[in-house]
């Protein structure tokens, strides 16, 4: 069905793909392939001039190639980041290791692994399991995954930290629910707490490096009543009371319908303050169903499971447990203000 023509081209593409030596070329190739504007959208274009009666095996054909590119461009990412990594082990110092270690003063554990640590163990309670992964992700796991192709104006909303090898420092742990839907299937319970990264504008209740726990459940005949039931039930284990709560449509891409769920701010008793903008509330967990494009990416039947997804802020959590009014207190080296946790553990 294709002509010798496209034939040669996919060839061109994939032999530019295995002859990138950087990321950036990568990036390049992955918005002329498939980018908005890319060959692919071109070559979807042209359905409408095929006979009917090839259409569906035409369509087809196309999204296997879409399917192919994507997969060797990943392999092609992961290659130059594991050469990268490679050269720069082979270059640091070697250490002595029996050079005498000098004494230390005894630590505390800081706020923010005190309260994960408690968010862990109410989520386990639920039924849920604990992953993890890279600080330093993918493209592919952080937006294309969750719904977030090359030139979608969400991707603008995240701030991203670029890096020189085309990899970026995550926006938010989102990109692990990804991973583990590869790794475990469905059905699946699970959290994922761990350091995000946004370049923001550094304020009383923004920081550039926060702390989020990406949470995802995800079965046949899971609704919003699942999601609102586990959510209240998690923040009323936190904070040992009732908490006044309040959800509000949200926009987000990688979930269908999406929400905003504010609690009244702790610290001011919904009177107004610095840290909630003098609002009275907190937007502390955009939350919602799981879009249809997630699950498939991640190879589930969407007309089977069906799931819900949430992102909690640990930090402004913090503040609001232990009424910091400054979310910069909580990334502060000043270990006079650390210690007075000590007596929360």
């Amino acid at each position: 069905m294709f002509s010798d023509e496209i034939k040669e081209r996919i060839e061109s593409f994939k032999s530019q793909i295995q002859a990138a030596i950087e990321e950036k070329q990568l990036r390049d190739i992955h918005v002329s392939v498939l980018g908005r504007n890319g060959w692919i959208k071109d070559l979807m274009g042209k359905i409408k001039d095929i006979p009917a009666e090839a259409r569906k095996d035409y369509g087809q054909l196309v999204n296997t190639i879409k399917d192919d590119f994507t997969e060797l461009l990943r392999t092609r990412e992961a290659f130059l980041l594991n050469e990268s990594l490679r050269k720069e082990a082979e270059s640091l110092p070697e250490m002595d290791l029996m050079i005498p270690m000098q004494s230390m003063e005894k630590g505390t554990v800081h706020p923010l692994t005190i309260v994960e640590q408690e968010i862990i163990e109410i989520f386990k309670g639920l039924g849920f399991s604990v992953a993890s992964g890279p600080e330093m992700e993918m493209d592919y796991y952080n937006f294309e995954a969750l719904n977030i192709p090359a030139e979608h104006p969400a991707r603008d909303m995240q701030d991203t930290f670029w890096l020189e090898n085309g990899w970026l420092l995550r926006t938010h742990t989102s990109s692990c629910q990804v991973r583990a839907m590869e790794k475990y299937g469905v059905p699946i319970r699970v959290i994922a707490p761990g350091r995000t990264f946004r370049n923001e504008a550094v304020d009383a209740s923004h920081e550039n490096t926060f702390h989020q726990v990406e949470g995802l459940m995800v079965d046949k005949g899971i609704s919003v009543s699942n999601l609102i039931y586990v959510l209240k039930t998690f923040l009323g284990e936190v904070f040992k009371k009732d908490i006044t709560v309040r959800l509000r449509p949200g926009f987000f891409p990688f979930v269908e319908p999406g929400f905003e769920l504010d609690i009244r701010c702790i610290i001011c008793g919904g009177g107004g303050c610095q840290t909630c903008g003098y609002s009275g509330w907190i937007e502390l967990v955009p939350c919602g169903m799981v879009h249809r494009r997630v699950l498939e990416m991640s190879k589930v039947d969407p007309d089977q499971y069906t799931g819900f997804a949430f992102g909690l802020g640990i930090s402004r959590l913090v503040m609001m447990k232990y009424n910091i009014p400054d979310i910069r207190v909580i990334n502060r080296a000043d270990l006079r203000e650390l210690r007075q946790f000590d007596a929360f553990i």
